[in-house]
């Protein structure tokens, strides 16, 4: 599973009659661009703040966006910092006490991988350039996403996120939050844009030929699954819509 934007009702659910849970990131919900009253910004600055901000960064108006969205956080008492860390930790505190156990996890690109220590419990693990043994398989996570304009809080540099998938290596399974850098699963249908994909990804999946490999991040992608080589590539599904995990039978 991926993208839980805040459904703690379905992930309470979503480990039932599996072995083990597996979740890819993006965890929070900050905005909702298809609720525009839902998320952090929306509760903090309202319903028509939340349209005004969408509507400018679906027109590509960056720079615009960037300044109104500063503005609204400048007319807070303390500063914006205060109020995110409270929401965000609302949220948090939320979403850790309904995940099932055993459960790995790697983080989004809109996560904030210092807070989760603080939330997981026993049964959760975390996962970040890293492997774990599971069912007699070696699974590699890699979480977080690349730069972009909208500036999410786990977005990397391109060469600090190729040295953790080349300390993942060669898998079974490669776990991401984004996808291989593979046109047809970075087009979101709706969004109408193209989102980031790995060229390291892909470039392991081409040397290295894992059976899976699992990813999230394009909520409407023009393809849910590719085949490269031998490798089946497969986005898990935007679970804030769903509510269902991708089950996977190895």
């Amino acid at each position: 599973m991926s993208d839980v934007h805040g459904r703690a009702d379905a992930l309470r659910r979503a480990g039932d009659g599996a072995d083990a849970l597996i979740c890819l990131g993006d965890l929070i919900l900050f905005i909702d661009y298809s609720d525009h009253a839902q998320g952090i910004f929306a509760e903090l600055f309202g319903r028509s703040n939340a349209d005004r901000l969408i509507a400018l960064r679906t027109q590509k108006r960056f720079d615009e966006a960037r300044a109104f969205s500063r503005a609204l956080w400048d007319s807070l008492d303390g500063g914006a910092w205060p109020h995110i860390e409270r929401a965000v930790r609302k949220q948090y505190a939320e979403l850790f006490e309904a995940m099932p156990t055993p459960a790995y996890l790697t983080y989004g690109n809109v996560d904030l991988p210092h807070m989760w220590a603080e939330y997981a419990r026993d049964g959760h693990r975390v996962l970040d350039g890293e492997t774990a043994e599971i069912g007699g398989l070696r699974f590699g996570f890699v979480g977080g996403g690349l730069r972009t304009e909208y500036r999410t809080p786990y977005e990397l540099d391109d060469d600090a996120y190729a040295a953790k998938v080349a300390a993942v290596g060669q898998v079974d399974v490669l776990c991401c939050h984004i996808p291989p850098a593979v046109p047809e699963l970075l087009y979101d249908t709706v969004a109408r844009r193209f989102e980031r994909g790995s060229e390291a990804v892909l470039e392991l999946i081409k040397d290295t030929q894992p059976r899976y490999v699992l990813f999230g991040h394009v909520h409407q992608p023009l393809a849910r699954r590719v085949r490269i080589g031998r490798t089946e590539c497969v986005n898990v599904g935007h679970f804030r819509a769903s509510g269902v995990p991708y089950a996977l039978s190895v």
